[in-house]
C-alpha cells in the first residue's frame, strides 16, 4: 500500500511544468468539489484555449472561401514607355517612305473584374471547408474530455490520499493509546516490560505512515493544482471522502458484442477525415468538368509624346466576356490525383479499424477493472465490521489480562489494512470508470449525471 501512495507523486515532476496563468497567494483554504475543479481547468487550460483558437481560425479560413463565390473586382494601371517606335515601310511606285507608328507614353487604366459561374470543383471545396470546421469542432471536444479525465482522476487521488492519511492518523492514534496503557499496566506491574517494548515500537513503526501519506497528500494536490492551473502555493482542500462516492459503485451491464465507442472523439475525428477524404476525390473529379466565368473590364486609355497628364485625352472603352474552358489532357496528373486519394481512403479504413479495435479491449479492460473493483469492495466492506469488532474486543481482552500485546497489534493491524483495502477499491472504481467514460466519448453533462450511458444494475 506504501508502494501505492508513493506512485501518487510520480507524475507531479512533468506537471510542474505546465504554465499556470493563476497568480498570487494566500493564507487560506480554498475548498473545491469535482465540479469546481472541472470549471477551473477548463477556464484555465491553455491547451483549451489553443483548441477555441482552431475552431475560430477554421471559421475565417470557411468564410474566405465562400468569398470564391462572389465577384473579385480590381483597379489595375499600365504606364509604358516607347524607347524604339515601330515604323511602318510603305512603298509607292518607286519611292519608299517609312511612317512610325506610336508615341512616347502610353497610360491605360480601369476596373476588372471576374466571377465564376460554373466550377464544381470550388464548390466541392467548399464542403471540406465545413468539414475543417468539424474537424476543429471535435479536436476541442476532445481537449476537453481528456482535460476533464485527468481532472477527474487527479481529484480522486487526493480523496484517496486524504482518507489514507485519516486511516494512518487513527492507527498511529491506536498505537499511541495502547502505548499508553501498556506502559501505565508495566509501571504497576501487571504486564512484562516485553510487552510495552512491543508497544512502543508497534507505535513507532505507525509513524512513518503518517509522514508518508501526508506528503503523498501533499503531491497530490499539486498534481490537482497543475492541472487545474492555478499557483501550487495556493491552499486547497477537495471536499468529500472516497465513501461518499461508494454509492456510484454499481454493476455495469455491457456486453462484449455491444460496446459502443462510437462517440470516441478520436473515433470521430477519423470519421471527420473520411468524409473530407471523400469530398476531396468528388473535388478532384470534378476538375474534368469544363469551367465558366464571366469577366468584365472599364478601362480608360491615353497616349501623349509628353508627360502633361493632366492634358491627356483619355478614351474609355469596356469589354465583357464569358471564358469556357473544357480539360481535355493533362499528363494523367488528375488520373494519378485520385488514385492517390483512394490509397488514402484506404488507409484511413485501416486505422479507423484498428482504433476501434483498441478502443474495445481498453473497454474490456476497464470493465474488467470495474468488476474486480466492485468485488473487492464487498469483501472489504464486510472485513473492516469484522475487523473493527476484532481489535475492539483484543483491547477489552487485553485490559482484563485475557489477551497479549501480539494479540492486540494483530488486530490493529488487520483494521488498518482492511479500511486500507476499502479505500483502495473505492479509487480502483473510481479510476477505472473515468477510464471507461474517456474511452466511450462521455461528455461532462453525462458525467455529472451519473447513470447515463451504459445500463446500471443495483449491487446485490
Amino acid at each position: 500500500m506504501r508502494k501505492i501512495l508513493k506512485f501518487i507523486g510520480f507524475g507531479v515532476a512533468a506537471l510542474l511544468l505546465v504554465p499556470l496563468s493563476a497568480s498570487g497567494q494566500g493564507a487560506d483554504t480554498v475548498a473545491i468539489t469535482l465540479q469546481d475543479a472541472w470549471n477551473i481547468a477548463l477556464s484555465q487550460s491553455l491547451t483549451v484555449m489553443v483548441a477555441d483558437k482552431e475552431i475560430e481560425k477554421t471559421g475565417y479560413e470557411k468564410k474566405g472561401a465562400y468569398a470564391s463565390l462572389f465577384p473579385n473586382v480590381a483597379f489595375s494601371g499600365t504606364y509604358q514607355r516607347t524607347i524604339k517606335k515601330q515604323t511602318m515601310v510603305m512603298k509607292m511606285g518607286d519611292v519608299t517612305q517609312k511612317i512610325s507608328m506610336g508615341t512616347d507614353n502610353n497610360i491605360s487604366g480601369g476596373f476588372n473584374a471576374s466571377m465564376p459561374l460554373v466550377n464544381v470543383a470550388l464548390w466541392r471545396s467548399l464542403d471540406i471547408s465545413g468539414k475543417s470546421v468539424d474537424l476543429a469542432v471535435e479536436k476541442a471536444r476532445q481537449s476537453r474530455q481528456d482535460l476533464i479525465n485527468q481532472v477527474e482522476q487527479a481529484f480522486y487521488t487526493c480523496l484517496l490520499a486524504s482518507d489514507l492519511c485519516d486511516v494512518y492518523k487513527e492507527n498511529y492514534s491506536n498505537a499511541e493509546e495502547n502505548y499508553r496503557q501498556t506502559k501505565a499496566k508495566y509501571e504497576s506491574g501487571r504486564v512484562a516490560k516485553y510487552d510495552m517494548i512491543r508497544a512502543e515500537v508497534n507505535m513507532q513503526n505507525a509513524e512513518p505512515n503518517v509522514y508518508d501519506s501526508q506528503n503523498s497528500l501533499m503531491l497530490a494536490q499539486w498534481q490537482l493544482k497543475a492541472l487545474m492551473g492555478i499557483n501550487l502555493n495556493t491552499n486547497i482542500k477537495c471536499i468529500g471522502h472516497l465513501g461518499d462516492y461508494a454509492y456510484q459503485m454499481q454493476k455495469i451491464v455491457m456486453a462484449s458484442d455491444t460496446i459502443d465507442v462510437s462517440a470516441n472523439s478520436s473515433l470521430r475525428q477519423l470519421d471527420i477525415q473520411d468524409d473530407i477524404l471523400d469530398k476531396t476525390y468528388k473535388m478532384q473529379l470534378a476538375q474534368y468538368y469544363p469551367t465558366l466565368a464571366a469577366t468584365a473590364q472599364y478601362n480608360w486609355v491615353s497616349m501623349s509624346n509628353n508627360l502633361k497628364i493632366f492634358h491627356y485625352t483619355w478614351n474609355p472603352y469596356s469589354v465583357a466576356a464569358l471564358s469556357l474552358q473544357i480539360p481535355i489532357f493533362s499528363g494523367f496528373q488528375k488520373t494519378n490525383a485520385l488514385r492517390q486519394i483512394k490509397v488514402q481512403q484506404e488507409q484511413l479504413d485501416l486505422q479507423k479499424e484498428n482504433a476501434r479495435r483498441t478502443l474495445v479491449v481498453g473497454a474490456k479492460q476497464s470493465l474488467s477493472s470495474l468488476e474486480t473493483a466492485l468485488k473487492q469492495y464487498k469483501a472489504a466492506q464486510a472485513t473492516v465490521e469484522g475487523a473493527q469488532t476484532g481489535y475492539d474486543i483484543a483491547r477489552k481482552m487485553y485490559d482484563v489480562g485475557r489477551a497479549t500485546i501480539l494479540e492486540v497489534n494483530d488486530a490493529q493491524l488487520a483494521l488498518l489494512q482492511s479500511k486500507l483495502n476499502l479505500d483502495q477499491a473505492i479509487y480502483s472504481y473510481l479510476i477505472a470508470k473515468s477510464s471507461l467514460d474517456l474511452i466511450l466519448g462521455v461528455d461532462r453533462e453525462d458525467k455529472e449525471m451519473f447513470g447515463k450511458g451504459p445500463e446500471l444494475q443495483p449491487v446485490r
